[in-house]
């Protein structure tokens, strides 16, 4: 059994994610591994964002912590609030539904459903044969809505929203179920300026609030430097973690996203040109 360090939500050991060769022949033809050896802590009540390079391996590591492709090898555990640990590569798919909750970057398709038909689908992991929503999901619901400032949403159809207006119930759609650990992959794609920076900060509520551990992957360096409270850096097939001071001063951020032409400043947390 992994032993948690004090406050830890999640912690991955010795974990390898990639790609399973599905072909028969040649028998000996490898797995296609993206990140190895992956060792790391997300703390529950707080926002751990995972950077790196485009094809560095995000997506891959978020889709294997949701359960979303098998892990090819190591473990996967998360604490629960009751402070009992779950191995989350052996939970049933329901066990781990009820626990986990993922909000992807492709756009969503749901044709005619009113945002509050798509948030309560947040809730199937919990229904019973009878496959109604009780009184106290529908409270849940209600409160969930309320806390995102989305309940003048919820009657609209999804499809008619705008994108900032659709990630929002998307995340709703997540809360409902209740989740321990809340994994965001890219959320803030197709969000303007503003609304990313709404984003984060809504993350970092949320988290608090309701001790949650999150992990979103993002694009957005100079954003994460800001406002996540730990990162976990993919770079060349590692992952590197640390809290963002940690990895300004080691030099990290200026040398896995520096370029000929753009260049880290420390001091402010900036990209800039280099003259």
């Amino acid at each position: 059994m992994i032993n948690f360090t004090a406050g830890a939500g999640l912690r991955l050991d010795d974990l390898r994610v990639g790609y399973r060769h599905t072909r028969r022949w040649p028998a000996s033809e490898p797995d296609r591994v993206i990140v190895d050896g992956i060792t790391a802590e997300a703390p529950a009540g707080r926002v751990t964002a995972v950077l790196g390079p485009n094809g560095a391996g995000k997506s891959t590591l978020l889709r294997t912590v949701a359960g979303l492709q098998p892990a090819l090898g190591g473990a996967i555990m998360l604490r629960g609030a009751a402070g009992v640990d779950h191995d989350l590569l052996r939970l049933s798919p329901r066990d781990r539904a009820r626990r986990t909750a993922v909000v992807l970057t492709e756009r969503v398709d749901v044709g005619l459903l009113t945002g509050r038909e798509v948030v309560e689908l947040g809730r199937h992991p919990y229904l019973g044969l009878v496959s109604r929503l009780t009184d106290r999901d529908h409270r849940l619901i209600a409160e969930v809505l309320a806390d995102l400032q989305a309940t003048d949403l919820a009657e609209q159809r999804f499809a008619e929203l705008s994108d900032g207006q659709r990630q929002r119930l998307l995340l709703a759609r997540a809360l409902v179920t209740e989740p321990e650990l809340l994994i965001l992959d890219e959320p803030s794609a197709f969000l303007d300026v503003g609304a990313r920076v709404d984003l984060m900060a809504l993350l970092d509520r949320l988290a608090r609030q309701r001790s949650i551990t999150v992990l979103v992957s993002t694009h957005e360096v100079e954003l994460a430097l800001r406002m996540a409270h730990q990162l976990w850096l993919i770079d060349d097939h590692r992952l590197i973690t640390g809290t963002p001071s940690t990895l300004i001063d080691n030099g990290r951020i200026g040398t896995v996203f520096g370029t000929p032409h753009a260049v880290f400043d420390p001091a402010t947390r900036t990209f800039g040109v280099r003259t």
